[in-house]
């Protein structure tokens, strides 16, 4: 087989190994999903009642063992995601929403008219974010709102500063000018000439956000932020089980496992539809009618 030859074999393969590997991240996703959505459905024991004695390995009953309390892992696990997931899920929603309408708008003003909001949002952008976990658990203990409301604006400055540039990258087109020159209201720039060409910067950023979201939404429940025990958390009992995991690993490990593989699963799915989206062709630059 001649190297051209081979060359547009592997390049052919490509779309369909890029398939693949979203069906495998979708199927992790929804599993990890599904854990935590139906798993305090499914459970067949109290998360919070004894069963046994601290750090038993698996058995007939118990098919995880237990964890420090004695209470049955499994139980612990399927309840501990929905509290995670949940305010992940809300502060990327938030922080996307700051993104999208801070960076529309600030990609449309002069940079002399924005410069000073700008420098806002880098003072919130380097404020560390467990500080700002820290602040908000002080002011609400033990609030999910609280904790949501830290995370989304935790991340909502690194949205505001990606949706910014891109939108300054899409009103440079002819097209943007044209519409500029007409007469066309900044709100209908963002909506037909913006919006639809920076949809897929969005949505990978949006999935970068909830991958963050995520690491500081179990973050906040290993500092013992949000709400308190004894409901399950996976990011709590990472930290409630560190002491006996040479006894039993598990109630370490499983809730760490599904932490990491969502949140690659989601980013490389994001990244999967962002491409799509984005598609063989350049931002659709049509002005509209």
């Amino acid at each position: 087989m001649s190297p051209a030859a081979r060359g547009a074999r592997v390049r052919a393969r490509a779309p369909a190994r890029r398939i693949t590997r979203a069906r495998v991240c979708a199927a992790i996703c929804l599993l990890v999903v599904g854990i935590a959505l139906l798993g305090p459905l499914l459970a067949w024991a109290s998360p919070t009642e004894q069963v046994g004695a601290p750090f038993e390995g698996p058995g007939a009953t118990l098919p995880l063992g237990t964890d420090f309390l004695g209470r049955d892992l499994a139980a612990r696990v399927l309840h501990g995601g929905r509290l995670v997931l949940g305010v992940a899920a809300g502060a990327t929603v938030l922080a996307t929403a700051l993104g999208l309408v801070g960076g529309v708008l600030l990609g449309l003003m002069s940079e002399r008219a924005a410069e000073p909001v700008m420098r806002a949002v880098d003072l919130l952008a380097v404020f560390p974010s467990l500080l700002l976990l820290l602040l908000f658990a002080t002011g609400a203990p033990g609030s999910d709102l609280a904790v949501l409301l830290a995370v989304g604006l935790a991340c909502a400055p690194f949205s505001i500063r990606v949706i910014r540039t891109v939108t300054r990258q899409t009103a440079a087109g002819g097209y943007v000018r044209t519409a500029r020159a007409r007469g066309d209201s900044a709100w209908a720039l963002a909506r037909y000439d913006i919006w639809p060409n920076i949809a897929g910067t969005v949505l990978a950023d949006a999935g970068l956000r909830f991958v963050a979201a995520v690491h500081l939404a179990a973050t906040a429940g290993f500092l013992g932020l949000g709400r308190g025990a004894p409901a399950a958390h996976w990011g709590r009992m990472i930290r409630e089980n560190l002491p006996g995991a040479a006894l039993n690993p598990l109630p370490v490990l499983l809730p760490a496992a599904l932490l990491t593989a969502f949140a690659v699963a989601v980013n490389l799915l994001a990244d999967h539809a962002a491409a799509r989206r984005a598609g063989p062709a350049a931002p659709s630059g049509a002005p509209h009618a």
